[in-house]
């Protein structure tokens, strides 16, 4: 930054040797140069105070200097690069609130000791995710060699294989169940927890509500939800709590209530069965897809991800996870990971996942 060039006041006055000014002059010529040092010093103050300003303006999330602006080093948006504040030390205040401070993980947790690597969809689509995109042992085999990479290129955190099923999918339309859902058939969820268990993997089934709510479906689940390797995902896209609104037609939402619940449902059931803590991932792409998340009550009976379901360019897909999941800090956090182009182009890589800050714990592929 440029500063004013400052230009000292010349006195006009020169003593010869042993010549005596009068009082009067001599007097003149103090406050000349009084007026000048003040007036020097003046400009130099307002000179640094200037750069200051700019440079903590510059320094400010959208150049805002209220106090309550976080002041970052740091970038949103396509031009972000290696700057962008999702990343870990590029100067955002939210850096401090990670990892989230809870009291030691209970026996049997899988995080923060490994981060899950998760295949998700159902076999009946290949539109849903790489679960029905590929024949079976072709998939389990690139699970396979999936978890040892990431398990190569952050060794503190081994990957967990996991099978992500949607055990519960929305439907445009109202269905038998007039709830604009469907229901698995048990013999579906037993034969991918059976491909699960071959690689020794966790499920998670993943409910769908449409118009129906987590009170009445997370009952029918439990059955499945009693083994101690299945853990439960929500997806508030397809929480359709406006009247008349309709899976796919409009992005749905849950609130901390509804979250609150799905916990205290997990923690009952670890209690019934005498079970390792469950883990519970909550999808999120947009601000209002989780209401009030301030308000979620944590469990450590139940470990909660706060997953970035989000896809498009790496840049934009930080964007999310900063606005989503880093600045609403929970507990764990996720990432999603699309197989096809069209979702993600480019593909964020691994590397850049791992950058993130909180790094995800849970990976999902879809």
């Amino acid at each position: 930054m440029r500063t004013r060039q400052l230009f000292a006041l010349v006195l006009g006055a020169a003593v010869a040797v042993g010549t005596m000014l009068s009082p009067s002059v001599a007097s003149a010529q103090s406050a000349t140069k009084s007026a000048a040092t003040a007036a020097k010093t003046k400009a130099k103050t307002k000179a640094k105070t200037k750069a200051k300003t700019k440079a903590r303006q510059a320094s400010t999330v959208g150049g805002a200097t209220d106090s309550t602006k976080r002041k970052v080093q740091g970038a949103l948006g396509p031009q972000s690069g290696d700057r962008h504040l999702a990343f870990k030390g590029t100067g955002s205040d939210l850096d401090s609130l990670w990892p989230v401070k809870t009291p030691p993980p209970l026996p049997g947790s899988i995080l923060p000791a490994k981060r899950v690597l998760a295949y998700y969809g159902n076999p009946l689509s290949k539109r849903m995710g790489i679960l029905g995109e590929f024949e079976t042992s072709d998939m389990l085999a690139k699970l396979e060699r999936d978890a040892a990479e990431w398990t190569r290129l952050d060794p503190a955190h081994p990957a967990q294989p996991a099978l992500h099923l949607i055990a519960m999918v929305a439907n445009p339309d109202p269905g038998p169940s007039g709830k604009y859902r469907t229901r698995m058939d048990s013999a579906l969820i037993e034969k991918v927890y059976g491909w699960a268990k071959s690689k020794n993997a966790l499920l998670f089934v993943d409910l769908q509500v449409g118009q129906s709510t987590l009170e009445q479906e997370l009952p029918w689940i439990e059955k499945f939800l009693m083994r101690p390797d299945v853990h439960l995902g929500i997806d508030p896209e397809f929480s359709m709590k406006a009247k008349g609104a309709v899976p796919g037609r409009r992005i749905g939402t849950y609130d901390a209530a509804d979250i609150n619940y799905a916990i205290r449902f997990l923690a009952n059931v670890v209690d019934k069965y005498k079970l390792p803590p469950k883990m519970l991932v909550v999808h999120r792409f947009t601000p209002k897809g989780v209401t009030n998340a301030r308000n979620i009550k944590l469990d450590p009976k139940v470990q909660v991800v706060m997953h970035m379901d989000g896809f498009g360019a790496p840049s934009l897909k930080r964007d999310t996870y900063y606005r989503d999941i880093k600045r609403e800090p929970v507990q764990f956090t996720g990432w999603k990971q699309f197989t096809k182009a069209k979702n993600d182009k480019p593909a964020t890589t691994r590397e850049a996942i791992l950058r993130l800050w909180p790094a995800p714990l849970y990976i999902q592929v879809q």
